[in-house]
């Protein structure tokens, strides 16, 4: 390209044209054709790449070939500028000046075109995650977007203070050290944004999720890079560190799909043993024809103080909490109903008390 550029001006000089007219007619010519091959290749990538990417099942390929088009026509035009003002024999001396400043907007351009990508991928992955139900919180994709952006702009950075000369090993020991200070300065808050990270991508529980931490129970409203936002059942709003929230134990309700229930039936002291042998089918019966429940096992388990106890331990298929309270209280009226019937009578706490005449004794 830069022979070309000398011999179009060497032609037209040929021709009778001064040399300043001959090379600025040169450069509009090269400069005219980087931009015709660019235009060219700017339709045929939007006429066919494109076309293609359409066909296929996902907009991935469609989002990165409309964000990567713009830079390389920039790019091509670029090349046209550089090597048409490179034939111009007025500005030879400015040769590694031109040289310096086409490599910086080479690397601003690649860096660019590589931010505009990662920003889709992340935009496709946050896409496919709610399609899969999966809420993503656009808080963390946002922060997750510019902490990328921020690292491939300082390692640009870095290539195009190499470009201009300067001693890298004493940059990278510079960013190091400023680096360590920031990191001491801010620690705890860096350590809930790690944290944040770590609940995004762990996944422990997500927003909607009814969780259980120490002695709070609630609904999670919000992920944020400092803080998570919990709804309580008593209506307040619990604002916890990321860093707290993880360093104890959550436990996850909206993963509950099978949950255990034991309670106790107590029946008088007085039920006749017949009634008793009757008790575990009348309540096993109750509960299969109950929706969903899966009865495990009803047992006569021991003499109480006041009554005789029968222990029943059934699964609930589904996490719903008040669902399970709608099943308890349909096998709760089941079982009263069903002794009712058979005159089975349910036990309450009473005391049985004797006096002793102390004539009668005597």
């Amino acid at each position: 390209m830069f022979s070309l550029t000398l011999a179009l001006s060497n032609l037209l000089q040929q021709l009778g044209l001064s040399q300043i007219v001959s090379e600025i007619i040169a450069f509009a010519l090269i400069f005219t054709l980087a931009i015709g091959i660019a235009w060219i290749g700017h339709s045929l990538f939007k006429r066919y790449l494109c076309r293609w990417a359409r066909r296929t099942e996902t907009n991935l390929d469609d989002e990165i070939l409309r964000n990567v088009r713009a830079p390389i026509f920039l790019l091509a035009i670029l090349f046209g500028l550089y090597y048409g003002l490179s034939g111009i024999a007025s500005l030879q001396a400015y040769s590694e000046d031109f040289a310096t400043a086409f490599t910086v907007g080479e690397i601003l351009v690649v860096t660019f075109t590589i931010t505009r990508i990662i920003n889709v991928l992340v935009s496709w992955y946050a896409e496919q995650s709610a399609k899969r139900g999966k809420q993503v919180s656009n808080h963390i994709l946002f922060i997750l977007k510019k902490v990328v952006q921020v690292v491939i702009y300082v390692f640009a950075l870095v290539i195009i203070l190499g470009v201009f000369g300067q001693n890298l090993s004493g940059i990278i020991v510079g960013f190091g050290v400023g680096g360590i200070a920031i990191a001491l300065a801010i620690q705890n808050i860096l350590s809930d944004a790690l944290t944040a990270f770590s609940i995004y991508f762990d996944q422990p529980f997500e927003i909607g999720d009814f969780i259980v931490v120490g002695d709070y129970a609630g609904t999670v409203t919000k992920i944020g890079i400092i803080s998570t936002r919990i709804q309580l059942l008593q209506g307040e709003e619990l604002i916890i560190s990321n860093k707290n929230l993880i360093s104890t134990s959550v436990r996850n309700f909206k993963k509950l799909q099978r949950r255990r229930i034991v309670f106790t039936v107590k029946v008088t002291s007085e039920t006749s043993v017949e009634k008793l042998k009757k008790i575990p089918h009348i309540i096993a019966k109750i509960i299969k024809k109950t929706e969903l429940t899966e009865l495990d096992r009803v047992h006569f388990r021991d003499f109480g103080d006041f009554s005789l106890d029968f222990e029943v331990v059934y699964y609930i298929m589904t996490g719903d909490y008040n669902k399970y309270m709608d099943v308890q209280q349909q096998i709760n009226y089941g079982i009263l109903e069903e002794f009712e019937r058979e005159k089975i009578e349910m036990a309450y706490p009473t005391q049985k008390i004797f006096y002793v005449n102390e004539k009668d004794t005597a």
